[in-house]
């Protein structure tokens, strides 16, 4: 077999490719992807060759770890059938690219175990399940607090908004420095850093990504209050020692999702206490892959970005 897939062979040298998928073997899926996501935080690293030293991590690649696609081969005892819709975290399964990834392609095999059937009225808002999930896992379990104040008002962002909110928490605060980016609240007000007066908050979540406004954000908590790292720093973090300790901040890493996590957010987004609406503001075919990764990486207005493979030759 092989598919059409997003071959990355270095930095900033991207195309699409045909490649041979690996035979699938006992507890194996092939899937038919329909939509995959570009992630402006991992892939932009890996295209722009920042990425630090990864596990596993190497070039040529197939990046990608968003997708979702119908079932078109199960084998025996996996508990899937041709014709069930599901999300794939990446899969490893290409020869001739590493797979640490490996989700943006027309045609997937993985392991049974690494998938989760979804409801195909979902549609391309499917491959946002592993971003929900990520804020998810950055929110939940007894020792954590929901986010009162949210820096970044991208797609994770507003996720863990909109968490919070299903939560039942009260509304954060989100700041967000693009003017246009601050669109798209629903129950939660968007400011900026400098319109904000407010020094007291309990849990500053930050999904922007960016490592400079650490001391910022510690002049911003109550004492004994707590900065959650949700985005990923491809640079080295460093703060301001004497304000952290007279605040006694906390300083907690989000790291990468669990299955459990991306259960319960298809039960939330099945049950309509999360929405994923107005997440996808672009879409390109799957023949448009260079163009499609230029506008994700470089256009502002693009909050997330999906392949659509259906339409790709």
């Amino acid at each position: 077999m092989e598919t059409r897939a997003v071959f990355l062979n270095g930095p900033k040298d991207l195309q699409l490719d045909t490649l041979p998928l690996k035979t699938p073997g006992a507890g194996d899926l092939v899937v038919d992807i329909a939509h995959s996501g570009i992630s402006t935080g991992t892939e932009k690293l890996f295209w722009s060759g920042q990425m630090p030293p990864f596990p596993g991590m190497g070039y040529p690649l197939v990046p990608g770890y968003e997708a979702a696609g119908e079932v078109v081969e199960a084998a025996s005892g996996t508990g899937f059938k041709a014709g069930d819709h599901v999300f794939i975290p990446g899969a490893d399964c290409f020869d001739g690219a590493f797979g640490l990834f490996g989700g943006a392609a027309s045609r997937l095999v993985t392991s049974a175990e690494r998938v989760t059937r979804i409801d195909p009225a979902i549609g391309a808002q499917g491959a946002l399940l592993a971003l929900a999930a990520t804020a998810r896992h950055a929110i939940a379990g007894l020792d954590k607090a929901v986010p009162d104040l949210i820096i970044g008002h991208g797609v994770l962002g507003r996720l863990l908004a909109r968490l919070t909110a299903a939560a039942g928490a009260p509304a954060p605060t989100v700041w967000e420095i693009d003017p246009d980016r601050r669109k798209g609240a629903d129950g939660y007000h968007v400011t900026t850093s400098e319109d904000d007066p407010r020094r007291d908050y309990t849990a500053i979540y930050d999904a922007s990504g960016n490592g400079a406004i650490l001391n910022d954000l510690i002049g911003r908590i109550r004492r004994g209050g707590e900065i959650v790292l949700a985005g990923f720093y491809a640079e080295p973090l460093s703060f301001a020692f004497p304000p952290a300790f007279m605040k006694e901040a906390r300083f907690r890493v989000a790291a990468e999702w669990a299955r459990e996590d991306l259960i319960a957010v298809r039960d939330l987004v099945d049950s309509g206490a999360l929405s994923l609406g107005g997440l996808i503001t672009h879409q390109a075919s799957g023949d448009d892959v260079p163009g499609a990764y230029r506008t994700a990486f470089e256009d502002p207005a693009c909050l997330k970005m999906i392949l659509n493979w259906k339409d790709a030759a």
